[in-house]
């Protein structure tokens, strides 16, 4: 009986899988447009027309990361807490397949990781998607204040994540666990401070 026909890879998928790859095997720097048409196997104007950029397809990247992470569903947890640490560590998941990629583009980029993920616009649209699958709004002051701190954990774990290998991740689940619970114990401070005692002064005020 003949074997089915392998179904092709779709040609955008195909470009960042190789662009991870090729970032992988000789570094960012020295990863060039011709370089990733070569390796996924596309003329050099088909690249373009997919990707006119090397930012174009990290930012592809992210989004295929973010899809993947909203694709499992509901978040798991009772609390606004708990949903995060489920959905963060999705992520974390979802990209454990492309690390050493990610590592060598971290690497090139100096160390920042705005860079790797396409700038903060790109990272707060990546945050707010996951407030939103946290079921925490992320519209408004305080939704952009949210999507802001989840950043903030969201970097300071990544760093943890590209040094852990252990098989479970288990240093990366302690590391966002705590970044976690230091941005909540800021946000529950925040609101004490906000809140308005008499006469319209604020607590910390009419405590003074």
């Amino acid at each position: 009986m003949a074997k089915p026909a392998r179904k092709p890879v779709d040609p955008a998928r195909r470009v960042i899988d190789r662009t991870l790859s090729l970032a992988a095997e000789r570094g960012w720097r020295r990863v060039s447009l011709g370089d990733i048409a070569a390796a996924a196997k596309l003329p050099l104007g088909e690249l373009y027309r997919l990707y006119p950029s090397r930012t174009a397809i990290l930012a592809a990247f992210v989004r295929r990361i973010d899809e993947a992470v909203l694709a499992e569903g509901e978040a798991e947890g009772a609390t606004p807490r708990e949903r995060l640490f489920d959905l963060l560590m999705r992520r974390f998941e979802a990209l454990r397949p492309y690390k050493a990629g990610v590592a060598a583009i971290l690497k090139d980029c100096g160390g920042d990781p705005l860079a790797l993920l396409c700038g903060g616009a790109r990272l707060r649209r990546s945050m707010s998607w996951m407030l939103e699958a946290a079921d925490l709004s992320s519209h408004g002051l305080l939704g952009q204040a949210r999507a802001k701190g989840l950043a903030v954990v969201y970097l300071a774990t990544l760093r943890s994540w590209l040094a852990d290998d252990t098989a479970d991740m288990s240093r990366t689940m302690a590391a966002l666990d705590k970044h976690l619970r230091r941005a909540e114990g800021v946000a529950g401070l925040c609101r004490r401070l906000g809140r308005r005692g008499p006469r319209g002064t604020s607590e910390a005020a009419s405590a003074a």
